[in-house]
């Protein structure tokens, strides 16, 4: 039996970057940097006191703020070092140690979500061919007509033409469709060639397991 692929967020960076990423975080905060950028995003489209996950939370800023907010809010992350800092540095929200390939309703208090957002450029970090899957999942967790907000840079790992493949893929099924693409999180406009990109997808009625 082969094992699965382990995330790039593992394989593809050099040992102690879990803490290094921390403490660079714990750092711009310190020094009044402004971090809140895809949190203010994620509160203008949801209604206060919405189910928000934060998946891929990191060290958990997007998700306390959004749980400051009024929100109930909750945060994933694969790695085990980085929740351990988000629930020691921004307690509130749920925290839990998850594989986006593999989330549940379980994983999120047991009811779906008003509003996904996977921001910090989570996709790219993702184990080589669970991309898909991972889409699947953050819609399967999300309720009809809420929303999956997914933000990240133009990498080689995950181009932007697979990544569309994938999104047409999910249209196709009746799973979710693409009703925004930004090239920032101020809504600035992508356009061809953009490095980055926000997808806000408006999650469709087609069932998916989530067992």
């Amino acid at each position: 039996m082969t094992s699965s692929p382990q995330p790039r967020w593992f394989t593809d960076t050099q040992p102690g970057h879990s803490q290094w990423f921390i403490e660079r975080f714990r750092t711009l905060e310190a020094e009044g940097a402004d971090l809140l950028g895809e949190a203010r995003f994620a509160d203008m489209m949801a209604q206060r006191g919405s189910r928000i996950l934060d998946a891929g939370c990191g060290a958990g800023r997007m998700a306390a703020a959004l749980h400051a907010a009024g929100h109930q809010a909750y945060g994933v992350d694969v790695d085990p070092e980085l929740i351990a800092a988000a629930e020691t540095d921004h307690p509130g929200p749920t925290y839990g140690v998850v594989d986006l390939s593999e989330l549940t309703l379980a994983d999120v208090g047991g009811a779906p979500m008003d509003l996904v957002i996977s921001a910090g450029n989570v996709m790219v970090f993702l184990a080589p061919g669970t991309e898909l899957r991972v889409l699947e999942r953050l819609c399967a967790v999300t309720r009809e007509g809420g929303r999956v907000v997914l933000g990240f840079r133009r990498e080689a790992s995950y181009p932007f033409e697979q990544y569309d493949a994938h999104l047409a893929d999910l249209a196709e099924r009746g799973v979710a469709r693409v009703e925004h693409r930004f090239s920032t999180w101020h809504l600035d406009p992508f356009e061809e060639g953009s490095d980055f990109a926000v997808t806000v997808l408006r999650r469709g009625s087609a069932p998916l397991d989530v067992a």
